[in-house]
């Protein structure tokens, strides 16, 4: 699992990190440097509400609009009001500092179970992709796509709208230990989705990667 962390202190930043030993951490201090790493195949966020360049709050509503990405403010502001705007902006959890490490790896695990099944299922625009019993269809036409179709489909569509570089894809798509991959493996396949899947989304991103256009 990777998590982005978004937190301008970076002392806690950095302790969050080290907590989350379990998984892979990417480290924002401000937006733009969270908008970069969006760009990464990213599984969770950990967001700061009040950030040196803008509001978390509004940064978790851009989100929302072309991603189900779970999204966990972690802020000092503990007001009603303020707890209310952060899951009115879609966030998935809202936790106050101070704060327990344990208690917030608790609540990225229960997150993570709520939106494992969810994210195993697309259907959207004439497709539907369900992962979990490899069902895959274009209209009502099933498609037999083969495994590393389908795990290349799922971090595009789990990722829509996100741009997801070459290194990036190909790390995460060829895990089995294998010393070597032809260089042209992952265009091969993109290929061959395009192929099966007339009509889907995928955008080439010249001279970074691909894209599930949201």
């Amino acid at each position: 699992m990777t998590i982005l962390i978004v937190e301008d202190d970076r002392p806690l930043n950095d302790g969050i990190a080290l907590s989350l030993g379990g998984a892979k951490t990417l480290q924002a201090y401000n937006l733009k440097e969270a908008r970069v790493l969006l760009k990464e195949a990213v599984d969770l966020i950990i967001l700061d509400v009040n950030l040196p360049d803008g509001s978390g709050l509004d940064f978790c509503k851009e989100i929302r609009s072309f991603s189900t990405l779970p999204v966990i403010f972690l802020t000092a502001y503990d007001l009603e009001l303020d707890i209310v705007a952060g899951f009115a902006q879609g966030a998935d959890d809202y936790i106050t500092k101070p704060f327990s490490l344990a208690v917030l790896r608790a609540r990225i695990d229960a997150v993570m179970r709520r939106h494992g099944p969810a994210a195993c299922v697309y259907e959207q625009e004439g497709f539907f992709f369900d992962f979990d019993n490899m069902i895959f269809k274009v209209g009502e036409t099933p498609v037999n796509l083969s495994k590393t179709e389908q795990k290349l489909l799922k971090l595009l569509v789990t990722n829509r709208g996100i741009t997801l570089s070459r290194d990036k894809l190909m790390d995460r798509i060829w895990t089995d230990g294998a010393e070597f991959v032809e260089e042209n493996a992952l265009s091969v396949t993109i290929g061959r989705l395009r192929q099966k899947l007339g009509g889907a989304p995928i955008k080439t991103v010249y001279g970074i990667g691909y894209v599930w256009e949201r």
